[in-house]
């Protein structure tokens, strides 16, 4: 089994439910806090008095026959109370996880994919909630309005709601990053589908942890608020059995045992379940720790108001069209592309011009630094936000390309390759899914038809037995399969253009030349343009028709392949091709015993 067809061999790992039922204190946690949820809901049922109808005879009374825990200092069964107290004391943590999650979700996810003033808005906006003290609040809220349990916790939901804020923002801003995101803009995935499916999702685990602690905090708020004689005399919550307890804690203990250690038993259990869950929701995978600090990548505009052509280099094909007179299907002329640097802007992509034809494979070549990646994030509009396209114009088949008008093609007519496989696909969807998902959104398929045409698509770039592939997570499978499922994925719309940008760079040599190989078949099979981004002068020799080579962010040389090579003009180009290792002669070696005195090293 080749390692480019075959599956990574790894041990099939026990799904979440499976996982879960592993953690014993997980579990245990489960298992008490649905007993005190169906206790509270089945209250008007099990409790066997009235929590608020007194006895004379039962004030203060201790364990007997009647009241099996005692009665409080009002003669009421401490039991039923008990019972009873469940309901309106989750009904209220209840209420301020919703609120929070809401609130502090939302707006994070907002702050982190938006950017810009947005997040600048929100964040000062959570920053004033923090400095709010949020119990005197509360307490002042309770002077003005009364006792309302709903209108207080709602409020309180608000308030630690920038707590949830700020971890979303901070994790989503991360993922954001990650290549996968770009990858699904660039297959013309809606950016509601890219925050909910792509980025909430992976990190759910921790928003879960911190939901379970804001669950744990209210319930402990709300009986702290009760404690200080703040709650409702017509509503029974743990909290007020503790404070009227309290009151008679010398003549009766007991009654103070039983509402503190519900309290304290369920804020417990609650943080346990929280962390269990986040356990067997995100398993310990490799894929998952690839969170970088890139910076944001956003759609900052593939082009500028102004064309402008490249001044000072050799243009031999800026808006030259095909060989019927038609436009090129790719034109990318004067891009000029900044960076914020001091107190102005540092310009790392000066004046490029160059154009793919129809049907043609295009060769951006140049050392790492050169810019050349920098024009392929502009003509895909994945610059990051600081990035400004200061001058330049972009074209698709005649068109211009604008910020407006990039969404709508991006997936349909121009593709995208990007180097770095395992990284562009999400490790928390299977491949079956992220091969389908541009198939139903963009070419309107239903679910069937969508599977069936992944299927097709990975047995077309070469994977053996794409049924069982189809619903494999990525890091089950090798570097060369996920190459050619980014392949598959590229060419799935029948786009007139793909961008790939060193799609071969994270793979060994060998699989290295069956990823051309499919390349170059698949560009001729389909009449597609292609823009190859490499520094690789063997992958130019075998692919492309024409190269443009940059340095420094600008263009210093370009012409026909063959042309290049035999008779470079520029003397950067000799020197990239004087540095490949393509026909060199091979280094003779001599162990350092067996040299004799002055032979050279």
């Amino acid at each position: 089994m080749s390692i480019e067809t075959g599956a990574a061999a790894t041990v099939p790992r026990p799904g979440a439910w499976r996982r879960f039922l592993r953690n014993p204190l997980g579990v245990g946690s489960a298992l008490l806090l649905a007993g005190v949820v169906v206790m509270s809901v089945l209250a008007p049922w099990i409790a066997p008095h009235d929590p608020l109808m007194p006895a004379l005879d039962q004030v203060n009374a201790a364990p007997n026959g009647e009241y099996l825990l005692g009665g409080d200092g009002a003669g009421r069964d401490v039991l039923s109370r008990l019972i009873w107290g469940g309901r309106d004391t989750l009904a209220g943590a209840a209420v301020v996880v919703a609120v929070a999650a809401v609130v502090g979700i939302g707006t994070g996810l907002l702050a982190a994919y938006v950017g810009r003033w947005t997040d600048a808005l929100l964040t000062w906006v959570s920053e004033a909630l923090l400095a709010i003290p949020s119990l005197i609040v509360l307490i002042a809220l309770y002077a003005a309005i009364g006792p309302d349990v709903t209108l207080s916790m709602t409020v309180f939901g608000v308030l630690i709601s920038p707590f949830l804020y700020r971890l979303v923002r901070a994790m989503a801003i991360e993922v954001k990053n990650e290549a996968y995101v770009e990858a699904a803009q660039v297959s013309g995935v809606s950016p509601l589908r890219i925050v909910f499916r792509h980025i909430l999702v992976v990190i759910r685990g921790s928003i879960i942890v911190m939901l379970a602690d804001i669950t744990a905090t209210a319930i402990g708020i709300q009986a702290s608020l009760e404690f200080l004689g703040l709650g409702s005399a017509d509503s029974v919550t743990w909290g007020s059995m503790v404070q009227e307890a309290f009151v008679a804690i010398f003549r009766t203990p007991l009654s103070v045992v039983w509402p503190g250690l519900l309290l304290t038993v369920t804020i417990g259990a609650f943080a346990l379940l929280g962390n269990a869950v986040r356990d067997a929701l995100v398993p310990d995978a490799p894929a998952r720790s690839r969170l970088r600090g890139a910076t944001a990548a956003t759609a900052a505009g593939a082009t500028a108001a102004a064309a402008a052509s490249a001044a000072g280099t050799a243009d031999d094909d800026a808006g030259e069209g095909d060989e019927a007179g038609t436009a090129p299907m790719l034109g990318v002329s004067g891009l000029t592309v900044a960076y914020p640097h001091g107190d102005g802007l540092r310009t790392v992509v000066d004046g490029v011009s160059f154009t793919v034809r129809r049907g043609e494979v295009l060769g951006l070549v140049g050392e790492s630094g050169s810019g050349k990646s920098q024009c392929v994030y502009a003509v895909l509009g994945l610059l990051p936000a600081q990035a400004a396209v200061t001058a330049g114009r972009i074209t698709l088949d005649g068109e211009e390309v604008t910020p407006a008008t990039l969404p709508g093609l991006r997936g349909r007519r121009i593709a995208y390759v990007p180097q770095e496989p395992m990284s562009n696909l999400d490790p928390s969807c299977t491949v079956g899914h992220q091969l389908a998902l541009p198939l139903r959104r963009l070419l309107g398929m239903d679910r069937a038809r969508a599977r069936a045409r992944a299927l097709e698509l990975l047995g077309r770039v070469g994977i053996r037995d794409p049924e069982r592939v189809l619903d494999l997570y990525p890091h089950q499978i090798s570097g060369g399969m996920a190459q050619r499922v980014l392949i598959a994925g590229a060419i799935s719309t029948d786009p007139d253009v793909i961008v790939a940008d060193e799609p071969t760079t994270a793979l060994d040599v060998t699989v290295q030349a069956d990823i051309l190989e499919l390349l170059r078949d698949l560009q001729r099979e389909r009449g597609m343009s292609v823009l190859l981004v490499t520094h690789d002068f063997g992958v130019v020799a075998d692919l492309c028709d024409r190269v443009v080579v940059m340095r420094d962010g600008v263009v210093v040389e370009r012409g026909d392949t063959a042309a290049l090579f035999a008779a470079p003009r520029h003397e950067y180009t000799r020197t990239l091709l004087d540095a490949s290792l393509e026909g060199a002669e091979p280094r003779t070696w001599t162990a350092p015993e067996l040299r004799t005195e002055g032979a050279p090293r």
